[in-house]
């Protein structure tokens, strides 16, 4: 019998839908991936994707972070002001200034502000006998967390995260964003850059005009905050929407957390971060050549670490593809790891316990209607753009 061989391709129906066959294969046949079509190379299994993204001298991030932004041969100045483009010394000097922010210290003093975004959202639901838990809930709350941390004024909140979500869309076979998702990148940017400035004359007690008054330029805040957005609105969306399937597929789970929410639900949250991570991949360029199982990856290449096949991996994780969340925590990448792990990953562990303790309130009984649900095709984020669901 011949071996199969498998193509791993980010930018298809199967990556954006279901990659954990092609996952599992990659992990077992080819633990470093060579892709003809793209020329990228990818790193699976849990350790590896682990040592690489402490490796930054190895794997730099500052050629870019997706397959488009390493095929090209910048980033643009303006994307080099963002700290997910820095390597140390400058990745330092900017996460201590911003990392103040998202202190669990900080962060939890952020909770009665988050719980009241989540109601104002969850209450106007209660009655109705379906609606749909991402766009009507998991979608918009989340970019009002996080743009009322920057600064950004209420009426313009959602309209960020809409370009946010057209500027991650991806076309299959295409690595480059859409014309649409262009324009919607360029708005984003001199928007953010409008409001630095309009800061700097008028400050107020936010993000933005703290990270102004520290020096640094309306470039460094602008990309800075373009980041922010960007991923304190698709995180936890992704991971919320996430979770209420899962939970739906697994009701002895969700029997767990109506029985002692405040037990349950931090293993919660990080057991769907494992298993439907909501950032599948992290990019990296190779400065130099490394060995991996044998095989080198030659310096100055796309390299991807492939979160979401890491998490599944059953060299880290007994029975990795049962949804357990008393699972035994370890060590997760699921929100990156090493200098680059997310600055605001303690937000979004809040964002997420506090939205499923209300639902849960709510609504300790629903149901998923399978055939409404819709993924998002983005270039590394994965998850629902639509869960409808229905209510006793």
């Amino acid at each position: 019998m011949e071996d199969v061989v498998m193509e791993f391709d980010p930018l298809s129906d199967d990556f954006f839908n279901d990659p954990y066959d092609t996952y599992r294969w990659l992990r077992d046949e080819a633990p470093v991936y060579y892709s003809e079509r793209y020329g990228f190379w990818a790193l699976s299994r849990y350790e590896d994707v682990v040592v690489a993204h402490r490796d930054w001298q190895t794997f730099t991030s500052t050629k870019g972070i997706t397959l488009d932004q390493l095929a090209e041969d910048g980033i643009g100045s303006l994307a080099m002001s963002s700290i997910i483009f820095m390597d140390p010394p400058d990745h330092e000097r900017l996460r201590k200034l911003v990392s103040r922010v998202f202190t669990p210290k900080a962060v939890a003093e952020l909770e009665p502000m988050i719980r009241a975004r989540i109601c104002g959202y969850l209450d106007p639901l209660v009655g109705e006998s379906s609606f749909d838990l991402t766009a009507d809930f998991a979608g918009p709350f989340p970019v009002e967390v996080i743009c009322e941390i920057l600064g950004v004024p209420e009426g313009d909140r959602q309209q960020i995260r809409h370009w946010v979500d057209d500027m991650l869309h991806r076309e299959p076979g295409i690595a480059a964003p859409t014309q649409k998702g262009m324009e919607s990148g360029l708005h984003t940017v001199v928007y953010l850059l409008d409001l630095c400035k309009e800061k700097r004359k008028h400050p107020t007690d936010d993000m933005l005009s703290g990270l102004i008054e520290t020096g640094l330029t309306d470039e460094e805040v602008s990309g800075f905050g373009t980041l922010i957005a960007g991923a304190g609105s698709e995180t936890v969306t992704k991971l919320v929407g996430g979770g209420v399937v899962l939970f739906d597929r697994n009701p002895g789970e969700w029997a767990k957390v109506l029985a002692d929410p405040a037990g349950a639900l931090p293993g919660a949250v990080e057991e769907i971060l494992r298993f439907w991570a909501p950032s599948q991949y992290q990019g990296r360029r190779s400065t130099k050549a490394s060995e991996w199982h044998g095989v080198t990856i030659p310096e100055d290449e796309p390299v991807l670490l492939l979160t979401g096949a890491a998490n599944r991996d059953e060299r880290a994780y007994e029975d990795p593809d049962r949804f357990d969340i008393g699972r035994p925590m370890q060590l997760s990448v699921g929100f990156g790891h090493g200098i680059h792990s997310c600055l605001g990953a303690a937000l979004a562990r809040l964002e997420s316990r506090i939205a499923f303790e209300e639902i849960a309130r709510r609504w300790p009984e629903y149901s998923v209607v399978d055939e409404g649900l819709r993924r998002v095709q983005m270039s590394n984020v994965a998850g629902y753009s639509n869960v409808p669901v229905t209510v006793p």
